[in-house]
């Protein structure tokens, strides 16, 4: 698959002469690896079952915090099951103390948090979709063209308590930029005002992956829209709680929350 780094053949002789598994991507903090066995095998990761398709396509990710090590296994068609110790890579973070700011600025007022807890459940539920199609097989492309202006993992300390992590990448460009689907998808969630993410799209690449876009000015799709990678989806802005107009593009596996720009070249004109 084009956008992802490297390929690693991990197993050798599961089920027959010359099977083999192989892993592409990136073994790593927040990175997304896509593997492939031998059809008809079953895969897990740490324990939980993953789903593989009917090639033997699979996708396994890693959160921005994961542990030094992860368990695979995989059971060929005939029963025998092979076992790897992954070496998660660790990363450095840009973390930012910023103090003697206003509390407004650090806690959200009382009378909005059941509101970010109703949108943040409803988020997390369409994040447990396991949805069978394998769409992400498209590969990944930038979903704007822009000036990166935050990356994924940094972190804020504000008058110091520590806020939740960045978990996508930010591309600033100016209000009205067409937003594109990264890759096939289906449309899960599109919210024109959420509190914290204002104009928001959630798109699902199936097998637990998806893409969220925060911040947009105007959306172009409906729930239930099925999108091929380069269609629009909507328009960059600054809605919800942005400081300026940019994207936010974040990625998830399941609740694991990945780093979009491992999954893409480097933006154009950086």
């Amino acid at each position: 698959m084009r956008a992802l780094a490297f390929l690693l053949v991990l197993f050798a002789g599961l089920s027959h002469a010359n099977a083999e598994t192989s892993l592409d991507g990136n073994l790593t903090q927040g990175g997304l690896v896509i593997g492939h066995a031998d059809p008809g095998s079953t895969v897990a990761l740490d324990g939980r079952d993953v789903r593989v398709d009917a090639d033997g396509l699979f996708v396994i990710g890693f959160h921005r915090d994961a542990a030094a090590t992860a368990e695979l296994t995989v059971t060929g068609p005939d029963g025998k099951a092979e076992r790897r110790t992954l070496a998660i890579a660790p990363r450095e973070w840009n973390i930012q103390r910023i103090d003697g700011l206003p509390k407004t600025m650090v806690t959200p007022p009382p009378e909005v948090l059941e509101r970010i807890r109703r949108e943040n459940a409803e988020i997390a539920a369409l994040r447990k979709i396991d949805r069978p199609e394998s769409l992400f097989r498209s590969g990944f492309a930038w979903p704007a063209i822009g000036r990166i202006s935050g990356v994924y993992g940094s972190q804020r300390i504000l008058n110091g308590e520590p806020k939740w992590p960045h978990y996508g990448v930010d591309i600033a460009a100016p209000v009205g930029t067409p937003v594109k689907a990264p890759a096939d998808g289906i449309v899960v969630l599109a919210e024109k005002d959420l509190y914290y993410t204002g104009g928001t799209v959630i798109l699902d690449h199936g097998h637990g992956l998806s893409s969220a876009f925060l911040h947009m000015s105007a959306i172009t799709v409906k729930v239930g829209d099925r999108l091929r990678q380069g269609d629009m989806l909507g328009k960059i802005g600054a809605t919800g709680r942005a400081t300026g107009p940019h994207l936010d593009w974040r990625m998830n596996w399941f609740e694991e929350r990945i780093d979009p720009q491992l999954l893409v070249p480097p933006m154009p004109g950086s």
